[in-house]
């Protein structure tokens, strides 16, 4: 029993010293054989490693800037320009604007060799060197005179707002505004069944000015109300025995009378007497 707790006291004191921490004091050292092996260095100086060419070329030309000449063929004018090959198209349509007797950016279109430049690429994308040409061009319906003192760019004479309401002259019949009347087609099995036009009306605030009118007749006046022809479809369906020949009747009626009706009285009159034309005439 002895020998047991003499063990025992043993193993606790030898547990209790292992998870004590060791601390060194600031002389020692440790014994040369537990010591790593050095390997000797020589105090050699080692150059860098040389970049490729590509690199050393691309960082040079990235860096330094490039002279090109942008030439305008209509009107015959060109510009010379300092750039980066890092400059993208945008920046550079900028660049040029603030040059004087330039067009403005956003109606420049830039080419080389033919081909469009989109704004978001770089000028080193298309290999501009020093020294190319880039041509100059207009978009559609834009004008650039840089003769002028100062150059202005203006829009064609077909998208430019006329500074007074032009003189309308008298239309026949009474005002009307623009429409689409939208037809389905009828149906092979079924060729007169009535299906209502879909009309699409514009608005008439859109329109460019007043019109001028003149009061209708009483001939527009009679074959304008649907009820007319409500009236006319009833005498048709007694007098022929067929209905072909009854609608064949309605559209030669109809179609002599088109000239004093418009497209939204017609598609009035189909859709009152339920009679769809063919792509809604």
């Amino acid at each position: 029993m002895a020998d047991q707790a003499e063990q025992a006291f043993a193993r606790t004191f030898l547990n209790t010293l292992a998870s004590q921490p060791v601390t060194f004091a600031d002389d020692y050292q440790q014994r040369p054989e537990n010591s790593l092996r050095r390997v000797p260095v020589l105090p050699i100086p080692v150059p860098e490693p040389p970049q490729s060419k590509a690199a050393s070329s691309s960082s040079s030309s990235s860096s330094s800037s490039i002279a090109i000449t942008i030439k305008s063929l209509k009107p015959a004018y060109s510009f010379s320009l300092q750039v980066n090959p890092t400059d993208t198209i945008a920046a550079v349509k900028e660049l040029l604007a603030a040059q004087p007797r330039a067009p403005r950016a956003d109606i420049q279109r830039l080419l080389l060799k033919g081909k469009a430049l989109a704004d978001a690429k770089l000028l080193r994308e298309y290999t501009v060197k020093d020294g190319d040409t880039i041509n100059l061009m207009l978009k559609p319906g834009s004008e650039w005179d840089p003769s002028s003192a100062t150059a202005t760019t203006t829009n064609s004479p077909t998208m430019s707002k006329p500074s007074a309401p032009l003189a309308t002259p008298a239309r026949r019949g009474h005002a009307r505004i623009p429409s689409v009347v939208l037809s389905p087609s009828p149906s092979a099995d079924q060729p007169h069944t009535p299906e209502k036009d879909i009309l699409l009306t514009l608005d008439s605030a859109s329109l460019p000015g007043p019109i001028q009118t003149e009061p209708l007749s009483t001939y527009g006046a009679t074959v304008a109300r649907p009820e007319f022809w409500e009236r006319l479809w009833q005498f048709l369906q007694a007098e022929f025995t067929t209905p072909a020949d009854a609608l064949t009747a309605f559209e030669d009626f109809l179609r002599a009378s088109k000239g004093s009706l418009t497209a939204s009285q017609i598609a009035r009159i189909r859709d009152h007497v339920g009679i769809v034309g063919m792509a809604g005439r």
